[in-house]
C-alpha cells in the first residue's frame, strides 16, 4: 500500500483531470452561426440567395446541425405582383459546400434559442408572407444577424443581391472581419 501523501496526491491529481475534462466540454459548447450567399444558377433554375447554417453544441450538450433559408413556396412571375406563399427550408449537405460563407459568429445559448424561435416564427407566418421588396431571404437572415448583435441596414439596390449584400453587411460591421466575395 502507497503512503498516504502519495495517495492524496493521486486523489488530487485524478480531481483535478476530472475538472479540466468538465470545463473543457463546457469552454467548447458553443453555436458557431454562419452566413451564407449563393450566387444562383441559370442553369440550375437557382436565384441568388442567403441563408444561415447553425454548428455546434449547446451548454446541455446537445449538438446543432441545421441551416435554414427563407424563400417563396413556388417561384412564378406571381413573386414579382407582390406576397406569396412562403417556406422556410433547409439547404441539402452537397449545396453547401457550393456557397460563399461571408463571415461566423459564435453565439450563447440564449442568442441561438432566440434566432430558432425567429426562424420558427417566419415559418408559422400565417398567409402569404414572402415579398420580394419587403420580406425576402434577405430580410429573414438580416432579423437573424440582428438578433445576435450585428448591425443591419437594407439599401433598396442591394434587395435582390444576396452576396452584395451580405458583402455591405461584412463592411457595416468591421468586428466580423469579413472579407467581401468578389
Amino acid at each position: 500500500m502507497p503512503p498516504i501523501p502519495f495517495r492524496s496526491t493521486l486523489a488530487r491529481l485524478v480531481l483535478l483531470a476530472a475538472l479540466l475534462v468538465c470545463w473543457s466540454d463546457a469552454a467548447l459548447a458553443q453555436v458557431r452561426v454562419e452566413f451564407h450567399s449563393f450566387n444562383g444558377s441559370f442553369f440550375g433554375s437557382r436565384f441568388p440567395h442567403t441563408f444561415v447554417v447553425f454548428e455546434g453544441t449547446l451548454d446541455s450538450g446537445e449538438r446543432v446541425h441545421s441551416n435554414f433559408g427563407f424563400s417563396a413556396k413556388t417561384v412564378s412571375p406571381a413573386v414579382l405582383a407582390g406576397p406569396v406563399a412562403h417556406v422556410v427550408y433547409s439547404e441539402k449537405e452537397k449545396y453547401l459546400k457550393s456557397t460563399n460563407v461571408h463571415f461566423t459568429i459564435d453565439v450563447p445559448d440564449a442568442t441561438y434559442r432566440r434566432m430558432m424561435q425567429e426562424v420558427i416564427a417566419w415559418r408559422d407566418a400565417p398567409g402569404k408572407y414572402y415579398d420580394l421588396d419587403t420580406r425576402n431571404c434577405i430580410h429573414f437572415v438580416g432579423r437573424l444577424a440582428e438578433l445576435a448583435g450585428i448591425k443591419v441596414d437594407y439599401p433598396h439596390d442591394l434587395l435582390r443581391k444576396p452576396k452584395a449584400w451580405l458583402n455591405h453587411i461584412g463592411d457595416l460591421n468591421p468586428q466580423l472581419h469579413a472579407r467581401p466575395i468578389p
